[in-house]
């Protein structure tokens, strides 16, 4: 991929997406559909924009590194949405646009007249992607929701972490996300049926269902079997051997080799067939009986092999492993090189910029990261000079008054 800006030729190259709201549960809505080649025009509050500008653990220039991930191939335009005059605006864009993704809380877009039931009539193919803490219907509705309230409601936060600690969070913000996936899955969804019908649609996508829905047979479990899902740290209950062990050069290593054949190759590269064989372990039900020591076994023969040597070994005999890897091990590594999972885009102030590539790859109309997140109010001229025709006169005058 070069450095320079990459005309979009993704399978949403015709589509365009009005984004509003801030932070991550909407935004990464827009993220995906940008990487795969939507016009996501985002609309930031004029002197302020995005907390996001400004989040993340490190930052260079006084600016967030977070920033250009979250706000890559995005469009920046400033507008006061709190005013009459910025609303009036807001519906122009909107008469244009496919898509509208918001992530405010619900009766905030009624409160500034740019409800679905108003904005159908001057653009009735308008699919609007909401994405908020419990959906726009239900009595906790009106209620603030952040991704760790998701989380925790829809289930996650109770089975992550160690049994002897209170419940962990991920070190990601993953209700958000789940959020945003799921309602960029529902869009897409109703883009295929305004294809049939010419009609557009809402697009409720809620935190907590979200995490919800990744919770596999929870629900079912305890409502056919009383049974409630624990936290078990880092493994999954009778599931085993499937764990993070020590190596001798005081790295770690993940082996999973729960299956029956797959276990029968472990014992061997282990220099223990026998255990194969074994009544304790020659069976799934029976591994899971007998997990914790059957990990202390597994455990043992790995604190004596290096990490290096463990995972060639395993590679060897067919058993799936791999080292815990974190961002130095990535931009190192042989497969994350070999399919481009890491790009480096070309950004203005920081200079060569590496994040994540598009995901999935798709053969024929791939998606690509074309420019990274934009200055605030970067493309007001070309979005209400071009887009709109406002004369370079009325933008100015907007501009003065506040309202862009």
């Amino acid at each position: 991929m070069t450095k320079e800006q990459i005309p979009s030729q993704g399978p949403l190259s015709d589509l365009r997406l009005i984004e509003m709201g801030t932070l991550l549960a909407g935004p990464f809505c827009g993220q995906l559909m940008g990487d795969f080649g939507a016009e996501v025009i985002k609309v930031e509050a004029p002197g302020k924009g995005d907390p996001m500008r400004d989040w993340g653990q490190e930052k260079q220039h006084g600016m967030s590194l977070w920033w250009p991930v979250i706000a890559r191939n995005k469009k920046s335009v400033t507008l006061n949405l709190r005013v009459k005059e910025g609303q009036e605006i807001a519906r122009d864009l909107i008469s244009k646009a496919d898509f509208l993704l918001e992530n405010f809380r619900p009766g905030t877009m009624e409160r500034w007249n740019l409800s679905y039931e108003e904005l159908r009539k001057i653009n009735p193919r308008l699919i609007m992607i909401r994405v908020s803490g419990y959906g726009q219907t239900g009595p906790y509705s009106v209620r603030a929701g952040f991704g760790a309230v998701g989380e925790s409601m829809g289930g996650l936060r109770y089975v992550c972490g160690d049994p002897s600690t209170p419940p962990s969070r991920m070190g990601i913000s993953i209700g958000d996300s789940l959020a945003a996936t799921f309602a960029c899955i529902g869009a897409l969804s109703a883009l295929h049926y305004r294809e049939r019908t010419g009609e557009g649609q809402v697009v409720d996508s809620a935190i907590y269902e979200a995490v919800l829905n990744m919770m596999e047979s929870l629900i079912t479990e305890y409502d056919k079997a009383g049974y409630i899902r624990e936290r078990q740290g880092a493994i999954l209950p009778n599931v085993a051997p499937s764990n993070v062990y020590p190596t001798k050069d005081d790295s770690m290593i993940l082996i999973a080799a729960n299956q029956d054949t797959v276990f029968g190759r472990l014992a061997e590269a282990m220099g223990q067939p026998e255990l194969a064989k074994d009544e304790r372990y020659s069976t799934h039900a029976a591994r899971g009986a007998h997990q914790e020591e059957l990990d202390e076994l597994v455990a043992a023969w790995t604190r004596t092999v290096d990490a290096d040597e463990i995972e060639s070994s395993m590679e060897k005999f067919g058993i799936p492993s791999g080292k815990i890897y974190r961002a130095p091990d990535m931009l190192e590594d042989a497969q994350f090189k070999a399919r481009e999972a890491i790009i480096t885009t070309m950004h203005p102030k920081f200079g060569d910029l590496r994040m994540q590539n598009v995901a999935p790859k798709l053969s024929v109309t791939p998606g690509s990261v074309r420019t990274p997140g934009p200055e605030l109010g970067q493309h007001n001229e070309e979005i209400y000079g071009e887009l709109l025709n406002l004369s370079a006169e009325r933008v100015a005058e907007l501009k003065s008054d506040g309202i862009i």
